[in-house]
């Protein structure tokens, strides 16, 4: 073996590595199937093309500088003196300022187009949304550590695993049980939050069959890495007979949900039959658990003027803190009225000083 040969190993191996790197890039955001990630794979490469404009010419002038004005060439402007140029100023200042005015607009009108509550106004380029179409409605849940996906019109749910029509509307409403958590499916659009207590919305269309895959984007404790799921691109005669075979699963009641809420990592897929009336609600309200008050009663209760342990009209609250001087009576624990001067009683002039000094203040020259 020639000795100059593990050398060239070693520069075969160092060449690989960034192959190796991009062996484990997910190509979904790049490549994706929904009009939505589309659209905001655009907004990536359009920005992407504006910040080389100055990255690009900065780069290739680092190389062109240093070598034009190298110690060797002697015919390369020597000027020690210079201390300012404004054509060169306005190239230096304008350029950036165009392009963050630029990046400015992008943001500005792919923020207002791509808003997750906006409903679609199309389906892909150039097919406009076809008003006698209903979008399909799925309430999403985050649980520690799975996903819970609930089709109301379908009166079935499924845990770890997303199905959707091709070419149709989706709209997600989405909440937490327990902690923050981010839906991101990457073929299908960008990522959304679920909280607790909290129901959040997002609007999307899957346009190519296929078989992709969902996660949480937001750490969310120990399972987090496996708090992963399917999601099925299927045409509507797919959809149907997938419908049909998560029908044979049993209901999702209020004690299956309780159960199903407890922290659990690696969930496989999961078919329910059947989902008791309003679960996703009392899961959004927070009252699942039998005789736990919903938040919007308790909102509700609170509007109409009522509060928690509030009195009846025309009553005081009870506590000292809303009572005056008299109503307090006496005790060991009350404290007696102060002086006029603000002193509390048998306590020296020194004591209260704040209280002397406002008075002083308040009394005539």
């Amino acid at each position: 073996m020639r000795r100059d040969e593990p050398v060239s190993n070693v520069r075969r191996i160092l060449a690989l590595m960034p192959l190796l790197l991009l062996a484990a890039c997910n190509r979904a955001v790049l490549d994706p199937a929904g009009d939505v990630a589309v659209q905001q794979r655009d907004i990536i490469y359009i920005s992407t093309a504006l910040m080389l404009l100055i990255i690009v010419p900065v780069m290739a002038l680092i190389v062109v500088f240093a070598w034009h004005y190298r110690a060797k060439n002697q015919e390369a402007t020597y000027d020690p003196d210079f201390d300012h140029s404004t054509s060169l100023e306005l190239v230096i200042w304008s350029a950036p300022l165009l392009i963050i005015i630029c990046l400015g607009a992008l943001t500005w009108w792919s923020t207002h187009l791509l808003d997750p509550f906006r409903p679609l106004n199309r389906i892909a380029a150039g097919k406009p949304i076809d008003p006698a179409v209903k979008p399909l409605t799925v309430q999403v849940v985050s649980l520690d550590w799975k996903w819970l996906f609930i089709y109301p019109e379908q009166g079935v749910a499924t845990v770890n695993e997303l199905a959707l029509p091709v070419d149709r509307p989706v709209r997600f409403d989405l909440t937490s049980t327990n902690m923050m958590n981010t839906f991101y499916a990457p073929s299908l659009a960008g990522m959304i939050y679920t909280m607790p207590g909290m129901r959040s919305t997002l609007h999307a269309v899957l346009n190519r069959p296929g078989d992709y895959e969902g996660m949480s984007a937001n750490y969310s404790g120990e399972g987090f890495s496996d708090m992963r799921f399917k999601l099925k691109g299927l045409d509507q005669a797919g959809f149907d007979a997938w419908v049909a075979r998560v029908k044979s699963g049993p209901r999702l009641d209020t004690p299956g949900f309780l159960a199903l809420a407890e922290p659990s990592e690696k969930v496989p897929a999961m078919y329910y039959s059947s989902v008791e009336a309003n679960l996703f609600d009392r899961i959004y309200n927070r009252c699942v658990k039998p005789g736990t008050p919903c938040m919007s009663a308790v909102m509700r209760h609170d509007g109409e003027g009522g509060g928690h342990g509030a009195p009846p009209p025309g009553q005081k609250p009870e506590g000292a803190l809303f009572k005056d001087g008299a109503e307090k009576g006496t005790g060991p624990n009350v404290t007696a009225p102060r002086a006029p001067d603000g002193r509390a009683p048998g306590s020296p002039k020194t004591d209260k000083i704040s209280f002397n000094l406002l008075a002083a203040a308040r009394s005539p020259a």
